[in-house]
């Protein structure tokens, strides 16, 4: 039949593999642009890759910043145990990947093994031979590289193998475009999140520590970090470890590093440090032992001035772990930026405390005048009207029970008068000892308790225990006499501070124990500060639990804290 005029030539029919190819093709291109997520992303153009093209292995390497080598590097066709055994990925530098990095031209290389750049395979590494290899592009700049290794088969990768490669590497730097706008966008919130979460934490009127602590944390999973670390400026210069997060902390907290050490200079002097090695760089060697067995373990590592309106208030430290991917150029900028808000929320925090503290000065001073100039003379006049009442009774029981009285009234009045000169005494005249602080906080409780509690020291307190531990026994003492008094419903506390304990790996410790006669804890009912008083035992490789207490039949709640001294 003859073709009508004006008509144009139908194409010639494509041959079934070819049309079978070129719909995979299409499919392979609608599918890398259907996850929004990076890593998702570049997992799913692998695995497309290696199906378009009867491939064993796909692997897309991302170029790092500086152009020089691989910063991730994501693969399909090996099983986890064999990259587990495997080790550590490729990082660029070196053979038929570096040469991609640097010259970001296609290959395709019938025999891997034979080419002059080849640089050998690790230990457990499969066997590859045919190899074909595509740069990535993102808006005209390098990604990365995509590999793809052993076509099924046996034979080596084509020019048509090249060619479909090529295409769906080019819709992969759009999908990967695509992906990194949303995931940027993703970052910057939970970044913001956290800000606003450690705002909130130091400007609640928690307790300080764990404020901080909050900024560790927020700190390590915001960086995706094997460890966090909050410093302040320590008393005898340098700046003190006071928050630590990390799987295994160690025994840093408190740990004091000097001002000479190279780091800690550059930190006072509010410039950031970017460490591509920590456990490398000589700079972390020489740090007190603690932390520097703890840097061994580090790899790429951020060091962050808390800085804000040019005064300078301590530190923060983000930490991968050894071999870890590099941080980039955005969560360098992202962390510059968190460190500033925590600065600038720990400075609003101190200012808040300050007033605080002037207004409970101003509260203290009101308080001693009303008990020295109204209650202390009532009680005086009291007293002297009861030992009239004494002298003209002839009644010998009244006499006696008249005669206690006026006692307890001594007693209270005495009582009062060490109240006032609590109460009066300039803070920074205070006497600094374990034991004296231990009292202290025993009277400040009597007051809302409406009694004393009991106390009693075992060994040489002040002499054995040292300065960061005391600091958090009188935070757990301060807590455990909170509960009891807002829970427990107690008309009975003991308080014991021991010296002489030994812990349970042999260390010397102090163990701090609060037992009262109250309802005990309901089943279901807030644990927090029970939370609180066991992770500060923790951090310090201690413990905190809770016992029977010391009411009738073991009525009432024991709370048990410990730490090395």
């Amino acid at each position: 039949m003859s073709q009508s005029p004006g008509l144009p030539t139908p194409p010639p029919s494509l041959p079934d593999a070819q049309a079978g190819r070129l719909l995979r093709l299409l499919e392979a291109v609608r599918t890398v642009g259907s996850e929004l997520e990076l890593h998702s992303t570049l997992d799913r153009i692998c695995e497309t890759a290696a199906a378009l093209t009867d491939a064993r292995y796909a692997a897309l390497g991302v170029v790092d910043e500086e152009g020089e080598g691989l910063s991730d590097f994501v693969f399909h066709g090996v099983d986890e145990e064999t990259a587990r055994r495997i080790g550590r990925r490729p990082d660029g530098h070196h053979g038929v990947l570096g040469a991609l990095i640097h010259d970001p031209v296609p290959l395709l290389i019938e025999d891997v093994t034979e080419d002059p750049r080849f640089y050998g395979f690790p230990e457990h590494h499969p066997p590859m031979r045919t190899f074909l290899g595509v740069p990535v592009r993102v808006q005209g700049e390098i990604f990365g590289n995509l590999y793809l290794a052993e076509k099924r088969g046996g034979g080596p990768f084509g020019q048509e193998d090249l060619d479909l490669v090529r295409v769906l590497a080019s819709e992969a730097g759009i999908a990967i475009g695509h992906a990194r706008l949303y995931e940027a966008a993703q970052q910057r919130e939970r970044w913001i999140d956290g800000s606003v979460a450690v705002t909130t934490a130091l400007l609640s009127g928690q307790d300080t520590d764990d404020a901080l602590q909050v900024v560790a944390e927020q700190a390590r999973r915001l960086s995706d970090s094997a460890a966090a670390l909050v410093l302040l400026p320590a008393d005898e210069g340098g700046l003190e470890i006071v928050a630590v997060s990390a799987e295994r902390p160690g025994r840093v907290l408190g740990t004091v590093v000097p001002a000479e050490n190279e780091l800690v200079r550059e930190l006072v002097d509010g410039r950031v440090v970017f460490l591509q090695d920590a456990a490398a760089d000589p700079r972390t060697a020489t740090e007190p032992q603690a932390v520097a067995r703890l840097a061994r373990a580090w790899g790429p590592t951020m060091m962050l001035p808390l800085q804000s309106e040019g005064r300078v208030l301590g530190g923060l430290v983000m930490a991968r772990a050894r071999g870890g991917r590099a941080f980039t150029r955005a969560e360098r900028v992202l962390a510059v930026q968190f460190a500033a808000q925590a600065a600038l929320a720990l400075m609003m925090a101190e200012a808040q405390r300050d007033r605080e503290r002037l207004a409970v000065y101003e509260d203290r001073d009101r308080i001693a005048r009303d008990l020295h100039d109204l209650v202390i003379q009532r009680l005086f006049a009291t007293g002297m009207m009861l030992e009239s009442a004494q002298r003209r009774s002839v009644v010998p029981e009244v006499r006696e029970g008249v005669g206690k009285a006026v006692d307890e009234l001594d007693t209270t009045i005495q009582e009062i008068r060490t109240a006032i000169f609590a109460l009066q005494q300039n803070p920074a005249e205070a006497a600094t000892s374990l034991r004296t602080r231990v009292l202290r906080e025993l009277t400040t409780a009597a007051v809302p308790l409406g009694f004393r509690p009991g106390h009693r020291f075992v060994g040489p307190v002040d002499t054995l225990v040292g300065e960061l531990t005391g600091k958090d026994l009188l935070a757990a003492l301060r807590e455990a006499l909170s509960n009891a008094f807002r829970h427990a419903n107690a008309s009975r506390i003991e308080v014991v501070v021991d010296a002489t304990v030994e812990l349970p790996d042999g260390t010397p410790g102090v163990r701090l124990t609060v037992a009262d006669d109250g309802v005990g804890v309901p089943e279901g009912g807030r644990r927090s500060g029970l939370r609180n008083l066991k992770r500060r035992a923790q951090s310090l490789g201690g413990d905190s639990w809770i016992e029977g207490g010391i009411g009738e039949n073991g009525a009432g709640t024991t709370v048990v804290w410990q730490a090395p001294q």
